[in-house]
């Protein structure tokens, strides 16, 4: 009895030793983490004043107030990639208020979520390569992926390139000028003949980078994602983040709305002509960008906290599919709660924000959500969250008027009768395919409207007519083989994960992942709460095959502890006890 007490003893004095040690050495390390980020934070400051100071100066306040600002959080979002990624995810649904509140539209700032992103891109990159941990977080799907990157560069350089060493339009006699379109191709009127010997406009190559940054500058997400969201905890944190955003974010969206229906917002209902129906900037309200409110014409378009309201429209789609994830998936009960008010603030909003994408997609989302994840037919849980929900879009509706709700479906209806969405989806395909040049299309970023700065753009306004505009009909294929090959591959990921709380979420996800890629209406992977999602959660599914062996491990080690405790125990009932 002495020894074994004596053992037990020096057991637990080791234990208490290394304990001590490793309080120590995290310490040390909080120490060292403190220094560098303290010595980070004073060299940035002295770079951006060093830099900020004189453009202030020479060009305008606001222009050195935004680089010097921008320095400093380049240099800290590249030495801490992850912090930066969770900044970058809570501060892109407010960046259409940054933007146009603090920096006046300024260019810099709608850029600045780049800023978080692309510095913790490198920063996570390098530091694998440190750790020699992979790049390539998937070998499977890097065979596509190649295909799509090799079809993209082959159009920015023989189709934005050639055009680059083109003669200016500007530099052209007035008589050429005449002879030429808008595109700027010769017209030989006698015969009805267009030459391809076209003049260039802007900055074609330029316009390809910026096109091709649209296009595939969100696929790194993947790589980010894989090595963000590493464990369970981290997870769930995820998704009860993006609700707390959502849930944010919808509550300023009621409050634009009540600020316009009382009128402390003039909204847009003073204006006369065209002015009506259009969105303006000048009368943003409370939060967000450019918003159309003209009740007396039936002309509601609210943008939320985003630039505009089609951008705010995919928030909400995107938020329904997120919502349901967590109302669906988490652990705890008071997330789950909190899933599903954020799916009822959603579809609130969906409702009072005017877009029909918005009020015809979220239930959409959430009824094919229910089928393709199985949870329709787990009705011990479906029963009540259905009733939950019922009684808050109640109270959500008992905010609205009656007849307000009646109007926007009357007026989708109409929008639908006057132009049917397969209808406007085949034109835009055939408008497409008419303007066809050769296998490799007319350009990246010549139907994107963010590269209009550095030459004109073609209106198409559905995804993968605009895809096949830009890059062709090779182009669109590669891209098509990518999702494709993406979805079937997160699908397999999915089925064979044993935790219940993991394969509820990468269902979930990949449902997502699934409507997004083939969605035919607009151009969901060119709006930034979409994109940024869509590939986010790529990798984040991707990682979930070792999120879930680290469970199944703790749970085996878990059983096995029960296990040898009940033995214990049933060893100190049969030992007798010595007096």
């Amino acid at each position: 009895m002495r020894r074994s007490q004596g053992k037990r003893n020096s057991k637990k004095q080791q234990k208490e030793t290394l304990d001590l040690k490793e309080k120590l050495a995290q310490k040390r390390k909080a120490r060292e983490t403190r220094r560098k980020l303290m010595g980070l934070i004073g060299f940035s400051l002295f770079f951006s004043i060093l830099v900020g100071v004189p453009l202030s100066f020479t060009i305008s306040p606001k222009i050195g107030a935004s680089v010097g600002l921008l320095i400093p959080l380049l240099v800290i979002c590249y030495n801490y990639p992850r912090t930066a990624l969770w900044a970058f995810l809570i501060y892109m649904p407010f960046s259409g208020t940054v933007t146009y509140w603090i920096g006046g539209g300024n260019a810099l700032f709608q850029l600045s979520k780049d800023g978080f992103y692309i510095p913790a891109l490198l920063g996570l990159m390098q530091e694998c390569k440190r750790k020699r941990q992979p790049i390539i977080v998937s070998k499977p799907l890097l065979t596509t992926l190649i295909f799509l990157v090799i079809c993209a560069l082959l159009t920015l350089f023989f189709v934005n390139g050639i055009k680059q060493f083109l003669p200016a339009c500007d530099s052209l006699s007035e008589y050429d000028k005449f002879l030429r379109d808008a595109n700027g191709e010769l017209i030989l009127s006698e015969r009805g003949i267009v030459i391809t010997t076209p003049c260039k406009k802007s900055i074609p190559f330029a316009q390809g980078i910026l096109g091709l940054k649209v296009f595939l500058g969100y696929i790194p997400l993947i790589f980010c994602a894989y090595y963000l969201i590493q464990d369970k905890k981290r997870l769930l944190f995820l998704g009860r983040l993006l609700v707390i955003l959502a849930i944010i974010c919808c509550t300023l969206a009621l409050m634009q709305y009540w600020m316009l229906k009382t009128g402390r917002c003039a909204g847009t209902d003073h204006l006369t002509g065209e002015d009506l129906f259009k969105p303006k900037l000048d009368a943003k309200c409370f939060v967000g960008g450019s918003l159309l409110y003209a009740p007396s014409q039936g002309q509601i378009r609210l943008p939320g906290t985003f630039v505009s309201p089609w951008h705010w429209a995919w928030f909400l789609v995107a938020n329904a599919a997120i919502c349901f994830s967590v109302a669906f998936s988490d652990t705890a009960f008071f997330w789950k709660n909190c899933g599903l008010l954020g799916m009822a603030m959603v579809f609130v909003n969906a409702v009072i924000c005017g877009q029909r994408l918005a009020l015809a997609v979220v239930p959409s989302v959430i009824i094919i959500m229910l089928f393709l994840t199985g949870k329709i037919a787990d009705l011990k849980r479906f029963i009540p969250i259905g009733i939950g929900l019922s009684v808050v879009l109640f109270f959500g509706f008992s905010f609205l008027n009656p007849d307000f709700i009646q109007e926007r479906l009357d007026s989708f209806v109409d929008r639908w009768n006057a132009s049917p969405p397969y209808l406007f989806i085949l034109e835009q395909f055939n408008h497409a395919i008419h303007n066809q040049r050769g296998i490799l299309g007319w350009g990246l970023g010549t139907a994107t409207n963010s590269t209009r700065i550095f030459g004109d753009v073609s209106l198409v306004e559905t995804y993968h007519p605009k895809l096949l505009f830009e890059v062709g009909y090779l182009g669109l294929f590669a891209f098509m083989a990518f999702v494709t090959h993406l979805c079937f591959l997160t699908f397999q990921i999915y089925r064979r994960l044993k935790d219940q709380c993991l394969q509820s979420f990468a269902s979930g996800f990949w449902v997502f992942l699934l409507i997004i890629s083939y969605f035919p209406y607009w151009y969901p992977l060119d709006t930034d709460p979409v994109a940024v999602y869509y590939w986010f959660f790529a990798g984040v599914i991707l990682r979930m095959p070792l999120i879930d062996k680290e469970e199944q491990a703790k749970l085996k080690a878990q059983l096995a502890e029960e296990d040898a405790s009940k033995k214990r125990v049933k060893t100190r009932k049969k030992t007798p006890s010595v007096i």
